[in-house]
């Protein structure tokens, strides 16, 4: 007998609770923003919007279903089903966090702060969840397969992210490393930079643009197109390379197909790989080591 679909919602702790922890009291916590020239109220209403929200989506869950209710801080530690729906209650980022650990799990993003948040993963109200929830699991459901961007060490480690994979230095040292392509004729460069960022198309609402934004965008380099968020093709860029007798600079921004494999061998004492802007996840890298980053083969399947 199959089990019954479990919704898994997941959320992430308010300014408010983080606040209300720290300061003790919301009389404390109250007292240390006004004395900064801030009001809790702003903060205390986006609380109440995201319970009333997280509310509102536990109660649509289906009567028939499991569900269960998980914190951001605890997603490394929670064993996914595959029978799980996952709903994210709560900013884009959240989305992201979690992708990560699924492998083919659908997901409902619910917006719980409309026009703040950019609304490109958590795309819906939390009164559309009762229908979304319904639908989700029917034969050809309207999900989106998003493309996630891997990356390999040579000793296995393996890291996914939705957005990009950053690879560098952990702090604002120089990180030195050779950098080639695995369709470029074995050709190999020495360089010093900020770092390498390889993103997919959803990253390309982020980080990803900004850096691309920084190079001209469409102007100086128009070769460079941004990939779809369903696009197999990732890009990528090296941050602020540094020309030396030793080192160079003419391997700086590119594209990834399907295929294709950037490869990064380090020559720094330490070097690290985080996706999505969560360092306390990010693989260890040293001397010698490789690793090669490109299109994974997992996808989000998420929502329309």
């Amino acid at each position: 007998m199959s089990l019954a679909p479990r919704a898994v919602l997941v959320h992430r702790t308010t300014e408010y609770e983080e606040l209300t922890a720290r300061h003790g009291t919301h009389g404390q916590a109250a007292f240390f923003l006004s004395s900064r020239g801030r009001d809790i109220e702003e903060v205390a209403e986006r609380h109440r919007r995201t319970r009333r929200a997280l509310a509102e989506v536990t109660a649509a869950v289906p009567l028939t279903w499991r569900q269960t209710r998980l914190e951001r801080a605890d997603l490394d530690r929670f064993l996914f089903a595959p029978e799980d729906v996952v709903v994210v209650v709560g900013q884009d980022g959240l989305v992201a966090n979690v992708a990560k650990y699924l492998t083919g799990q659908p997901v409902v993003g619910i917006d719980t702060d409309p026009g703040r948040n950019p609304g490109v993963l958590v795309r819906h109200r939390p009164q559309d969840a009762a229908s979304l929830l319904r639908s989700v699991l029917a034969a050809g459901a309207g999900t989106d397969e998003l493309t996630m961007v891997e990356a390999v060490a040579d000793d296995t480690q393996r890291l996914l992210a939705l957005n990009e994979i950053y690879l560098g230095a952990a702090g604002h040292q120089t990180a030195r490393y050779r950098l080639g392509l695995d369709d470029d004729g074995g050709v190999v460069e020495a360089q010093a930079s900020s770092g390498v960022l390889v993103g997919t198309g959803t990253g390309a609402t982020g980080w990803l643009r900004s850096v691309w934004q920084e190079r001209g965008g469409a102007g100086s380099e128009g070769r460079l197109r941004l990939p779809g968020p369903t696009e197999d093709r990732l890009a990528w860029f090296v941050r602020e390379a540094w020309p030396s007798p030793a080192t160079g600079t003419s391997l700086v921004a590119g594209e990834l197909a399907a295929g294709g494999r950037l490869t990064l061998t380090v020559e720094s004492e330490r070097l690290i790989a985080f996706g999505d802007g969560i360092e306390s996840d990010a693989l260890e890298l040293t001397w010698g080591q490789r690793v090669r980053v490109g299109v994974c083969g997992e996808r989000l399947r998420l929502a329309g």
